[in-house]
């Protein structure tokens, strides 16, 4: 996205700025709230992205939304890029925000794919594979839910996957039957 670049210069500022004001976790709370309202309303975002709409209008709207619920610094960079011209950034700094917030903090991010939702103490179970595996002190984990999977779990942790599914315990059971000269279809 080729905004990404740009979003990341506001948001390693913002980053600094929230440390510098022992702020962090009313900003990244600020920033959660207002990655959840883009991901709500498709709206908001298209009257964000609109070049029809005047960036007065926009603010009014934005200020109308957040000032008063939000920190200061968070309203602040609000005011900075709508007076910039730069509203269409705001979903794409909110979002990095988090990444950058996670970095910060130590918290390393996992996902996990299962046949079922996780219940409290294979969540934890989970948690604690992904801080053997990665080293981290805390983790975000990613819950997805996949029928398909048969049993057992698909784990990504940054570059590294545990693949205990049954799907691929059957695949490559299939593999290795197919590979026997003896057995003629499988």
């Amino acid at each position: 996205m080729a905004y990404s670049r740009v979003a990341s210069r506001y948001v390693k500022s913002l980053l600094s700025l929230a440390v510098e004001q022992k702020a962090v976790e009313a900003v990244h709370s600020d920033m959660q709230l207002f990655a959840q309202v883009c991901r709500s309303s498709r709206e908001f975002v298209l009257m964000l992205n609109s070049p029809v709409i005047r960036h007065e209008k926009k603010r009014v709207v934005l200020e109308t939304l957040f000032k008063g619920k939000v920190h200061a610094l968070t309203m602040a960079i609000i005011d900075i890029l709508t007076l910039k011209n730069r509203e269409p950034l705001l979903p794409a700094i909110a979002t990095e925000f988090h990444t950058a917030y996670n970095d910060y903090m130590g918290i390393g991010k996992a996902s996990v794919i299962t046949t079922q939702p996780l219940d409290a103490n294979l969540r934890m179970e989970i948690e604690t594979i992904v801080r053997k595996l990665s080293n981290l002190k805390q983790v975000e984990l990613d819950e997805k839910v996949d029928k398909d999977l048969i049993g057992g779990f698909i784990l990504n942790v940054g570059d590294q996957q545990v693949d205990a599914s049954v799907r691929s315990k059957l695949k490559a059971l299939k593999l290795k039957f197919s590979e026997n000269p003896y057995i003629k279809e499988f």
